[in-house]
């Protein structure tokens, strides 16, 4: 979808519209939203950044999102802007049929966005749920290979990343975009689903990309990608134990058991227990 900087509630609104023509019409589970939804992206000044902020189980974004979880029997993974105290953060959150299910903070901040939020310090969450594991990165958390990494070590199903992807320098136009290659990539060697909602349009100045795509535990596509410049929802039928159930690549390879301990650290200095099997 295409948010509009500064219009919280235009973009709601929305969302709301988008999410009940994904789950009440056609059913599905599972939704993810781009980053800071809520909000738009190029803030001019941390005051703007600010007034669209909201706290989390409390904001009128949250608010909603949670009654649609109740409505339609779904969970929603959204980015928003969180304002925890006087702190900014460029945040996701995960909300189910029962309310808050979690919240993750991007890591790694992008460009100006390091002049209005705080770096995350929630780590890598994992939410266990009934539809199975679920963890998220944020945009340019996804160019760090220990983000879906730490991930997976802790028994990640799927790894849902709302993003505002931006033009790459060097990107071949008849090749798949960066941001799709690193997510296949992502999902092949971690033998993780991905689920990856950019947004569309120019804001500022700043274009985006959009292509949102659903990959495999295998690191194929199996929804998307979408288009480069109109809102869109793709859609795709999974089944979640898959991840872990056909990880074994042959008999005698499996990519999270054959990690050398005694070369590199079992968790990459992470302090998340590791939870896969």
């Amino acid at each position: 979808m295409e948010p509009r900087i500064g219009d919280v509630q235009g973009n709601i609104e929305k969302s709301i519209a988008k999410i009940e023509e994904a789950a009440g019409v056609q059913g599905a589970r599972l939704i993810v939203l781009p980053e800071l939804t809520n909000s738009g992206y190029v803030f001019k000044s941390r005051e703007e950044a600010f007034a669209c902020a909201e706290v989390v189980g409390s904001g009128p974004a949250s608010i909603a999102w949670m009654k649609l979880c109740r409505d339609y029997n779904c969970w929603i993974v959204a980015g928003m802007a969180e304002r925890e105290g006087d702190r900014l953060f460029n945040a996701a959150v995960c909300f189910g049929p029962n309310g808050h299910v979690g919240t993750f903070r991007k890591i790694h901040l992008w460009n100006q966005e390091n002049l209005f939020f705080e770096p995350g310090n929630l780590g890598f969450p994992v939410w266990h749920t009934p539809l199975g594991r679920l963890a998220c990165c944020i945009c340019y958390d996804l160019w760090f290979p220990e983000s879906l990494r730490i991930a997976a070590l802790q028994g990640a199903d799927i790894v849902c990343i709302p993003t505002n992807w931006v033009p790459i320098p060097g990107q071949d136009p008849n090749r798949e975009t960066m941001a799709n290659i690193l997510c296949m990539a992502a999902a092949h060697s971690n033998s993780v689903f991905i689920a990856a909602a950019d947004r569309v349009g120019t804001e500022r100045g700043q274009p985006f990309i959009g292509q949102s795509l659903i990959v495999s535990y295998t690191g194929w596509p199996i929804g998307g990608p979408a288009s480069f410049d109109q809102e869109e929802i793709v859609y795709a039928d999974l089944n979640l134990a898959d991840a872990r159930r056909k990880r074994n690549w042959n008999e005698y390879n499996q990519p999270l058991r054959d990690r050398r301990h005694d070369v590199y650290d079992k968790m990459l200095g992470s302090q998340s227990p590791p939870g896969w099997h």
